[in-house]
Parts: structure tokens; sequence; C-alpha cells
């Protein structure tokens, strides 16, 4: 057994004790009953388990849950779905995924949706020339598997999200 603290969407949790190697998913679900990260190859290959890990120097990237040990996260601070939307309101980018119809059965959305906004955080802070837009976004979709819709909504939408905000783009 560990003892574990984590910062999960903003909220301190811990401390909790749990078995050594319990993986980040299982720890999520079982633990804080945050049930909206899935579990899908278990491998780390399709990315539908995927949430935030917020860095110290206040950069943000992806994690996969299946296959990262719960204590790795140990006294560090991450973002899953259930924290993007505030009271209930979807975020520009949720809005954006719901108005393309993104998706179909959802499984993956929430590891789209993490992959996302780390584009964006990344981009607020790096803007990207209009012309490298398209590569921006398949190269933080990449690795996100979708058995539904062949991924073309959830790169067109947050194409158009992207060339939509001149705070993300430079000439």
């Amino acid at each position: 057994m560990t003892t574990i603290s984590v910062t999960v969407n903003g909220k301190p949790t811990g401390p909790h004790k749990i078995p050594a190697g319990l993986s980040m998913n299982d720890f999520l679900r079982e633990y804080l009953n945050l049930t909206g990260t899935k579990f899908g190859c278990g491998i780390g290959l399709c990315s539908a388990c995927v949430i935030i890990h917020d860095r110290a120097d206040g950069t943000s990237v992806t994690a996969h849950t299946c296959i990262n040990a719960a204590q790795s996260f140990d006294g560090q601070s991450v973002r899953t779905i259930e924290g993007h939307a505030q009271n209930g309101v979807p975020t520009k980018l949720q809005s954006a995924f719901l108005d393309a119809f993104a998706f179909q059965c959802g499984y993956c959305t929430p590891g789209f949706v993490a992959a996302a906004q780390v584009l964006l955080e990344t981009l607020a802070r790096a803007p990207v020339a209009r012309s490298g837009v398209e590569a921006a976004v398949a190269s933080a979709l990449d690795g996100h598997l979708c058995r539904c819709t062949g991924y073309v909504r959830y790169y067109a939408a947050l194409r158009d999200l992207i060339l939509a905000d001149t705070r993300l783009t430079k000439a």
C-alpha cells in the first residue's frame, strides 16, 4: 500500500491509501468516482483514457491513465473530463465538438477533449501560423482512436475553433 494526494480538477484530494501500482484510471474511477475517463486498450495506444497533467511550470501535457500508476501523480495536479464544463456550461471547445457532432458513442471523446484543450493552451502561449493549424491539430490528436466517426469532425471542429480565435494564430 502507498499513500497519495492529488489535486483533481482544481480540488485537493487525499491522502488516499491505495495499492502500489494501482493505475490512475482505476484510482479516478474507484477512489474518486470520476467515471468520465475511459478505459480503452489498456496499453496506451487508443488514448481514450487521456487526462491533462498540469505541470508546475504552468504548462500541461496529456497523460494516459491506463498505463501510469496513480502514485506517479502524487503531489501533482490533473484535470479530467469532469473538470471542463463550469456550472453545467460547456467550454468553447466542448461546444465546438457538440456543434460539429464530433462524436457518436462518445467513448473516446474525453481523450479528444483533453488533447485538444492542451493544444489550445499551448497555442495561447505560442500561437501557430495559420498555415500550420492543420498540422498542429493533426499532431495534437494523433494517436487518438475513434471507431465511430472517422475523426473528421473532431479535427474540423478543433481547426475551426483555432482559426476563429486570432489569439491562437499568427500571420
